[in-house]
């Protein structure tokens, strides 16, 4: 695998949104023992075309070797710097309602590189309470580090959104990802993800029904040559 000499492109939203898609497959196969990937099975079991993926790759200098593919440790440590994950992540979410306290209980976060250490509520009946190791606190018992680099995750219900994120950004919290509904309004240094359940859930609806659709076809097709 050779690497650009020269400083890399801009990476564009886009491709930064499949890195990590990337990095999970490349550690389920250094898990398997596998040393070496072609482009083709790489982007086979992460979903996209291989002339995607060499793309996606080229931004951080990667191309490869030909008819050899990718070293999958070596590519595993490039994404895994590009994408700022060496160190660890400290996590505060706000909102213990069903949807908070799931996300207190992943154990996904901890196995890639994100530490959940505040559990925030404002309501003063669970601050103070046990849940998930943690003590969950109001606003005021959170208090990250000035150098300390914190992503911040709303799930309050939708009227308590913009506040919650308010909080955060007051805070020096830079990074936010949202679950609740509805957009908020942040300065232009602080960067938001939403994840909208209710808007997948949809996408998904329309593409059963499509396919319900086409079975439906092929079997009315296939009783009038039959």
């Amino acid at each position: 695998m050779t690497n650009a000499p020269t400083s890399r492109r801009e990476i564009p939203d886009a491709t930064v949104a499949r890195l990590p898609v990337y990095l999970r497959v490349l550690r389920a196969l250094s898990g398997r023992g596998v040393e070496v990937v072609s482009s083709e099975e790489l982007a086979d079991a992460a979903g996209v075309r291989s002339s995607g993926l060499r793309k996606d790759l080229s931004f951080l200098g990667s191309y490869g070797v030909r008819g050899v593919g990718y070293d999958v440790e070596r590519l595993s440590d490039e994404i895994t710097r590009e994408l700022g994950l060496q160190g660890e992540f400290a996590v505060a979410i706000v909102g213990m309602g069903n949807l908070g306290r799931a996300l207190a209980d992943y154990s996904g976060f901890s196995t890639r590189g994100f530490s959940v250490r505040w559990l925030i509520d404002t309501d003063p009946q669970l601050a103070g309470t046990q849940l998930s190791t943690l003590t969950v606190v109001d606003f005021d018992g959170f208090r990250p580090a000035a150098d300390e680099s914190v992503i911040g995750v709303i799930a309050t219900p939708p009227h308590a959104a913009q506040s919650a994120c308010d909080e955060l950004v007051a805070r020096g919290v830079r990074s936010i990802l949202n679950f609740a509904a509805g957009q908020l309004t942040v300065p232009d240094t602080v960067a938001v993800r939403r994840v909208d359940l209710a808007t997948e859930l949809q996408i998904l609806a329309f593409h059963e029904q499509r396919a319900r659709a086409e079975l439906v076809s092929a079997d009315s097709l296939t009783e009038v040559t039959s």
